[in-house]
């Protein structure tokens, strides 16, 4: 029992590896499981492609990461991580050859937005400024435990002083709606609106403002940066960090429940048999339907928690395309060129269409896609002159038809898989004839790739979970919840099933370690050694369960 971590954390991507710093500063012994051969989750890199150009698996840009106060204490740079940046954000290119970027330079993009409709400079200027205002305290709502109250009650001293309902009624808008208040052109509504779609949030949904420009404005103050040498060397910096302060990383140790007893969380049984202890809390950074119902069973949670997870809704799928490039994309407009994520969207309609035919179960005939230039961001990708690329799309979770009449139905054999790559890679052509002949090799990532490579990404979900208001704050998971606390004792949600929700800025991870530091009440001696016979127990009944 002497060697009995303090804490077991289930899961070794972003939110986990997080959480088990911050405990590991504290002083507890940590341990972290993962079930995949190596650690990162969602923020792993590979050579897969071509063994001469380095690719993310998952996830490449990071300006949550590198906006947050969480991820900043850490201060990674001193275990390796360095970021690149591209010499812009974001681009649209639009069928007329004109091009919407944002830039580091706020008056660049402005002038940029300013192309598209005389005063569009303006009043993107206006949004930077308001930004100026609200951003940090937003920032700090948004990533702190529910209920963010020091910093909700900041944005609302603001938000009165910048114009109180009328300021709350523009960040509630639709994204669509905001455009058609504020611009006169197709740029800057573009722009904002391509920021939302990185969520699941489409251009007529409720708040859908607040993504676009939140996303936005954090490439107009920390740009969208780039691991320098793959998503991968994030996570290293995650687990050196981590392994420096006395804490452990287990890989291929896939847990298969934790064990309760008295309504607390003793510890976990591996798939193996191995009973871990944790002397003082689980965290769990899995998704909310694998954990409740999951890694524990019904019989030690609520009954209502049952229905209130079987209303869990996740986002849409997604599909993913890597290419080794011969050269950089042959863009039409050249402005696209500098541009570390390029949005590939004709129009708000356009954006409109393919979120509509998401909601209905349609896979789009002209999907909206995102292309990354990861050598444009970092030139260590690939051979000079090369680009390693790729984009990916969405698709419905439970595919109904095929509007682009190929027969893509979800099973996902050779054909589909061939089919939607094909699709996707249609959308650059468009922008960029010719850039089929540069594509030395790709590689094809469907939903139930995602989800082999990390069990977090259920049906090819990447973000833990809608966005959308009715599953944020103390509605995510389910409604009454927003902490991280669960109804066992010692049991933390670490996931992005949790308070904040998607995106690589370990806020979901941090909130749990200060929720489990808080409620510290190391278990009296005398419990230790029943706890230790119920985990021995457990052990043998998954040891003994037929393979």
């Amino acid at each position: 029992m002497t060697d009995a971590p303090d804490a077991v954390v289930v899961g070794a991507g972003p939110n986990g590896l997080v959480a088990a710093n911050m405990l590991a500063d504290a002083g507890w012994r940590v341990l972290v499981l993962e079930a995949q051969p190596e650690p990162g989750g969602a923020v792993r890199s590979d050579r897969g492609v071509h063994p001469d150009y380095v690719s993310d698996l998952f996830s490449s840009f990071y300006p949550l990461a590198a906006a947050s106060p969480t991820v900043r204490a850490l201060e990674l740079e001193r275990w390796g991580l360095r970021w690149g940046h591209a010499p812009a954000v974001v681009a649209n290119p639009f069928p007329d050859g004109r091009c919407a970027v944002l830039h580091r330079d706020r008056e660049d993009t402005a002038r940029s937005l300013e192309t598209f409709a005389p005063g569009d400079g303006e009043a993107y200027l206006r949004l930077t400024d308001l930004w100026d205002r609200l951003g940090p305290d937003l920032l700090r709502a948004f990533l702190s435990p529910f209920p963010p109250v020091r910093p909700a009650l900041s944005l609302l001293a603001e938000l009165r002083a910048a114009g109180g309902l009328r300021l709350l009624r523009m960040l509630l808008l639709p994204v669509r709606r905001l455009g058609e208040e504020e611009f006169g052109g197709p740029g800057g509504p573009v722009l904002l609106a391509g920021c939302a779609l990185h969520a699941d949030i489409f251009p007529e949904s409720t708040a859908g403002t607040i993504y676009g420009w939140l996303l936005a404005m954090m490439g107009q103050e920390v740009g969208w940066p780039v691991p320098v040498g793959g998503a991968g060397t994030l996570t290293a910096a995650l687990v050196r960090r981590l392994e420096s302060r006395g804490g452990a990383v287990r890989c291929g140790a896939r847990v298969s429940r934790v064990v309760v007893a008295g309504g607390r969380a003793l510890g976990v049984v591996t798939g193996d048999g191995d009973a871990v202890r944790a002397r003082r809390a689980v965290l769990a950074d899995v998704p909310a339907p694998a954990l409740y119902g999951g890694l524990v069973g019904w019989e030690h949670l609520p009954a209502r928690l049952r229905d209130d997870v079987r209303r869990f809704q996740w986002d849409t799928s997604t599909v993913k395309v890597d290419w080794a490039l011969s050269g950089p994309i042959p863009w039409t407009a050249p402005e696209a060129a500098g541009a570390g994520t390029v949005h590939l969207a004709d129009g708000m309609d356009h954006l409109t269409r393919h979120s509509t035919q998401l909601a209905t179960g349609a896979v789009p005939d002209r999907p909206f896609c995102l292309v990354g230039q990861m050598t444009t961001s970092d030139p260590s990708r690939s051979p000079a002159g090369t680009e390693s690329a790729w984009a990916y799309t969405h698709v419905p979770q439970r595919i109904r038809e095929d509007a682009g009449g190929a027969g893509i139905t979800g099973a996902w054999g050779p054909d589909e898989r061939e089919a939607i790559a094909d699709r996707v890679e249609a959308e650059v052509e468009r922008r960029a004839p010719g850039f089929r002949d540069r594509v030395v090799a790709r590689r094809v990532l469907v939903p139930p790739d995602l989800q082999a490579r990390d069990e977090n990404l259920v049906g090819g979900a990447i973000n833990g979970g809608t966005a959308a208001v009715h599953q944020q704050l103390f509605f995510r998971p389910v409604p009454g919840t927003g902490r991280a606390a669960t109804p066992v004792r010692g049991l933390y949600l670490a996931s992005s099933s949790a308070h904040p929700g998607g995106g690589v800025h370990g806020a979901c991870g941090a909130n749990a370690a200060r929720a489990a530091l808080a409620a510290e009440r190391p278990l009296a001696h005398y419990l230790l050694g029943p706890a230790q016979t119920a985990l021995e127990r457990a052990a043998k009944r998954t040891a003994d369960r037929p393979r």
